[in-house]
């Protein structure tokens, strides 16, 4: 187990394609079947995460990175983390398990934090609600039942506010992806909605006495910022792009309703068929009754009427989730504007 050097401090706390794990960590206070009700992060962490996306993300293109730390009772504690390296499809030969067995080995030999407790992801306007996550954060949940995945916004953090949450899986949706069965009758049984797909994990950033200390130094010898620019009244493009993506992902989702709409009416008309069918071979058995004949021999009706493939469901709920998100974050950019708004009202009709 990795030694702690630092103490711990004041806390602050923030708003709430990867290949799978490669170890697994538990604190010795942990157990087995204990659900993660808080993630507490290193400053460190938060500072290599940006850092990392700054260095290397650009536009739509995502970081990832592997996340390192311990588990202690309910809390999963983030102390270490790195990113996974960029490379192309030159590089064939690349093994990203043996990247992260390495860099974990190599953690270890200077007794840092090297037990595997997630990953973290950059997003593009909040578009991380997609397959490649929740099938990545399935084979983590999996491997490792404390593990979470971190969300960093970086459009938001440019904004003035740090965007970083922590997500899990929901255990009914465990259930359904161990399955692999994701037709519209499985999900219904099991409850599955988009808003039981994933759920937040309460972050608290924690930095050590050293580190508050330094910080308050550095508030003090640095100029006083110019910050009017956080009273201004223009509207950034930012609400006009979460409105075209929220409109793109009405329309898939539109499109996906078409799809199971035909699915539903193919099968209705299946079943007309069906009974009509069952019907006739009833009359003609009838008939051959009546003159003495032995009745017809029955026939498998499923061979007969091959039933539609009915439409994966994951996808619409997948839609649903990052409508969720967009509509989330529209709310919260609009209500920072109107508060602005209101404000120069408010002082426009006391200098009047």
């Amino acid at each position: 187990m990795a030694s702690r050097k630092e103490g711990t401090g004041s806390t602050a706390t923030s708003s709430s394609s990867t290949t799978g794990p490669a170890g697994k960590g538990k604190g010795k206070g942990s157990s087995g079947d204990s659900a993660v009700k808080q993630v507490q992060i290193d400053g460190l962490v938060v500072l290599k995460i940006i850092k990392h996306y700054q260095e290397e993300g650009q536009g739509t293109e995502v970081v990832q990175g592997v996340l390192l730390g311990l588990v202690v009772e309910d809390r999963l504690e983030i102390t270490n983390c790195f990113p996974f390296p960029q490379h192309t499809e030159d590089d064939a030969d690349f093994d990203e398990v043996q990247y992260q067995m390495e860099m974990m080995r190599s953690l270890r030999h200077v007794n840092i934090d090297h037990l595997h407790v997630g990953w973290y992801q950059s997003t593009y306007y909040g578009s991380f609600v997609t397959r490649a996550l929740l099938d990545s954060q399935f084979s983590y949940q999996h491997a490792i039942e404390e593990s979470v995945v971190l969300i960093y916004d970086p459009i938001k953090t440019a904004q003035g506010s740090l965007s970083l949450k922590a997500y899990r899986l929901t255990p009914k949706l465990m259930e359904v992806c161990k399955e692999k069965d994701f037709s519209p009758e499985a999900l219904k049984k099991a409850n599955i909605t988009f808003e039981h797909m994933f759920e937040e994990v309460p972050i608290v950033i924690k930095n050590s006495h050293l580190i508050n200390v330094l910080m308050w130094e550095l508030e003090k010898k640095s100029a006083v910022a110019d910050k009017h620019e956080l009273l201004s009244l223009a509207s950034s493009n930012h609400l006009g792009k979460n409105l075209q993506l929220l409109m793109d992902r009405v329309d898939e989702m539109s499109q996906d309703i078409v799809k199971y709409n035909t699915y539903m009416r193919n099968t209705s008309k299946q079943q007309q068929q069906k009974h009509q069918y069952q019907q006739r071979r009833q009359q003609e058995n009838m008939q051959r009754q009546s003159r003495g004949e032995p009745p017809l021999p029955e026939e498998d009706l499923s061979k007969l009427f091959k039933p539609p493939q009915p439409p994966a469901r994951m996808d619409s709920l997948l839609i649903a989730g990052q409508i969720n998100t967009y509509c989330q974050n529209v709310k919260e950019f609009t209500a920072q504007n109107l508060g602005k708004l209101f404000m120069a009202q408010a002082l426009q009709e006391y200098n009047n």
